[in-house]
């Protein structure tokens, strides 16, 4: 596994500021089309118990919500929440730490954490305590990003002989069943492993935004023709046994 960290960032607290900074100056949430994508794939049915780890400006909570699940979401940014509140009107938002949660064993039928795992102080520990809030049954769903990713790392390695750095406080990268051992470390078993490169249009900003970025288009059009375990991203999908 490659870990780029950087110096200030021993803590969570550490990692708190830092991500309070970036919500504070800015935004780091993805396109509609992005939530849309993972919210159909998420299955929710009304009355599901649903936790989004690391929910940001809740954009997926607000999603499910609409779908008519209870919808909760925890970051551990103040501001990303604030945020959030103001934006989607999703009550159930907590400032936390993904390292301890505070809900009750087998809590939720679905719980997600999407591109952020890859982020903590502490992997193992959130990954526990996910496993530890679902419900005997429940799915999880992990997007994780990949060392090996042929649009990404590898290209940017050949070009510029370095490798793709986002400038959030922590970035870690591995290959595809490096990151399932460590999904299902704690009792999880994956089902499934989708690959992601970029999500297809659903809105029409979304596709606004693809015809003045032609180089996503093409990436989103070469998606088909990469191989699982050189994507950019890998979305795992994992059950607790009942």
């Amino acid at each position: 596994m490659l870990e780029i960290r950087l110096p200030q960032v021993a803590t969570d607290d550490d990692s708190r500021q830092a991500y309070d900074d970036i919500y504070s100056e800015g935004d780091i949430s993805q396109r509609d089309s992005y939530y849309l994508w993972l919210n159909e794939l998420f299955r929710l049915r009304p009355g599901d118990r649903y936790l989004d780890i690391s929910c940001g400006r809740a954009r997926l909570p607000q999603l499910a919500q609409a779908a008519g699940a209870v919808a909760h979401g925890l970051d551990l940014s103040h501001a990303a929440l604030k945020a959030g509140r103001a934006e989607t009107g999703v009550t159930h938002l907590v400032t936390a730490n993904s390292q301890i949660l505070p809900y009750a064993g087998s809590s939720f039928d679905v719980v997600s954490n999407i591109g952020s795992l890859e982020h903590y102080v502490d992997m193992y520990t959130a990954v526990r305590e996910m496993t530890r809030v679902l419900r005997p049954g429940g799915r999880a769903y992990v997007l994780v990003p990949n060392t090996f990713s042929l649009t990404t790392n590898i290209w940017i390695a050949m070009r510029q002989g370095r490798t793709s750095i986002d400038n959030q406080p922590i970035q870690r990268y591995a290959a595809r069943l490096e990151w399932q051992a460590l999904i299902e470390s704690y009792g999880l078993q994956v089902e499934k492993t989708y690959k992601y490169e970029r999500e297809w249009p659903r809105t029409r900003a979304d596709w606004g935004y693809y015809l003045r970025h032609p180089k996503d288009m093409v990436r989103l059009l070469f998606q088909p023709f990469v191989p699982l375990n050189l994507a950019f991203c890998f979305l795992f999908v994992a059950r607790k046994p009942a």
